[in-house]
């Protein structure tokens, strides 16, 4: 077990790095200034949500062209670029002066923070490993927790004594400084199979079928998987967007409520190795069915409750949630369409979902400036969960049949 770890460490840990500097572009991150950007451009909860989802929206249409670029060079090129590009959308978040340029800079963050750095990392994860498919991507995800246990904390003490546009200038500091270098420096080695479709032809590593983009999207199963792997994106954003206005309407203390953090990302990545074990012994598709019913528990939980224990409720079932998806999304779609062309399917895969994370705060902000608060949502958003179970237990047996009937191996 521990020999897989050491041996392929320099990889595993670029990945990790890769998800984990991710987060200047998640909404986790991005939202922690929601309050002080609406007060400075005098906008509602509905109004910044449409920004927000105006932006996201324009980074999810952009990605299946951008995503593609991941199969047409290497991954530390690709790592390098959007880095670059990252650094670019930090620095100018900390001197944005109006709404347009709010909504280019997030566009920025959106595409290359949310999208391409963990997209790099799991394309390669899924290219590189077969048998330890589970494993290496468990193990390269848990940077997402990694960073959201961290920087919520870490950059509200830096603002607490810079303010906030520095804070992000601070951010971008950090990740020309040691986000770059230690990422090209783990990455310019590569592992065999390389990353290229060639390399992988010629080591042999394809079986099965390997589909295309366009027979993916004609593909049923692909748009009913999709119901409940782009739920995840639509709850968490919308939570997370909305932290400042749930803080406020319970009560709580924001100190308590950023601690919390913790609880789910130890049960994140507790949750998230066990599941790339699982992954490996019974296979991604048998273990869709599990990742909604936790997430639907946490919405019903913060829809009914409101004392503080509600928070580490909700934060530990969104834990139990996360950490099942977060491996399963890495490894299912190299399992049931090939690694061939990874880097274009996951890029539609990536684009519906990044669509998703921007609907969900713009949708339920408007809705919330509409007297719907959110609370009341979320009870319908946990109904809805429980119902995804049911159709990922049916599109699970259906994937599994069409394999026992040789239709993804040949």
């Amino acid at each position: 077990m521990f020999d897989f770890y050491r041996e392929n460490a320099r990889w595993l840990l670029g990945g990790f790095l890769l998800t984990f500097f991710s987060a200047f572009g998640q909404t986790f991150f991005i939202s922690i200034w929601g309050s002080e950007i609406r007060q400075e451009f005098g906008l509602s909860h509905g109004s910044f949500g449409t920004v927000y989802m105006t932006a996201t929206l324009a980074s999810a249409c952009c990605f299946p062209f951008v995503g593609r670029f991941v199969d047409r060079t290497s991954v530390v090129i690709c790592a390098g670029v959007t880095l670059l590009f990252l650094i670019c959308a930090t620095v100018s978040m900390g001197f944005i002066t109006s709404v347009p340029m709010l909504i280019a800079v997030i566009f920025l963050l959106r595409l290359f923070g949310q999208g391409m750095m963990g997209h790099t990392a799991m394309t390669a994860m899924g290219r590189w490993y077969s048998a330890n498919r589970g494993k290496a991507v468990s193990a390269s995800n848990i940077g997402h927790q990694c960073s959201e246990a961290l920087m919520p904390s870490l950059f509200v003490l830096i603002a607490a004594s810079v303010g906030w546009r520095n804070a992000w200038l601070a951010a971008a500091l950090l990740l020309l400084l040691v986000a770059l270098p230690a990422i090209i420096a783990l990455m310019r080695v590569e592992r065999i199979p390389r990353t290229t479709v060639q390399d992988i032809s010629d080591n042999h590593q394809e079986t099965g079928r390997q589909w295309q983009r366009d027979e993916v999207l004609r593909d049923p199963l692909f748009w009913m998987l999709c119901t409940g792997v782009l739920s995840p994106a639509f709850i968490g954003t919308s939570i997370w967007f909305h932290q400042d206005y749930l803080i406020e309407l319970n009560g709580w203390k924001p100190e308590i409520y950023y601690s919390s953090f913790a609880l789910m990302a130890v049960t994140t990545v507790c949750v998230t190795l066990v599941t790339g074990y699982a992954i490996d012994r019974w296979s991604a598709i048998r273990l869709l069915p599990l990742f909604l019913v936790p997430l639907g528990v946490a919405c019903l939980i913060l829809a009914n409750f409101s004392a503080t224990a509600a928070i580490f409720a909700t934060m530990f079932f969104m834990g139990l949630s996360y950490g099942v998806s977060s491996a399963l999304f890495g490894a299912v779609w190299p399992e049931i369409y090939g690694v061939r062309h990874l880097g274009s399917v996951r890029s539609v895969a990536m684009a519906l979902m990044v669509f998703a994370s921007a609907a969900g705060p713009g949708i339920t902000g408007i809705l919330i400036d509409y007297d719907i608060s959110f609370p009341r949502q979320l009870f319908f958003i946990g109904f809805y969960c429980l119902l995804g179970a049911f159709v990922m237990l049916t599109v699970s047996n259906r994937l599994m049949i069409r394999a026992e009937q040789g239709l993804e191996g040949t």
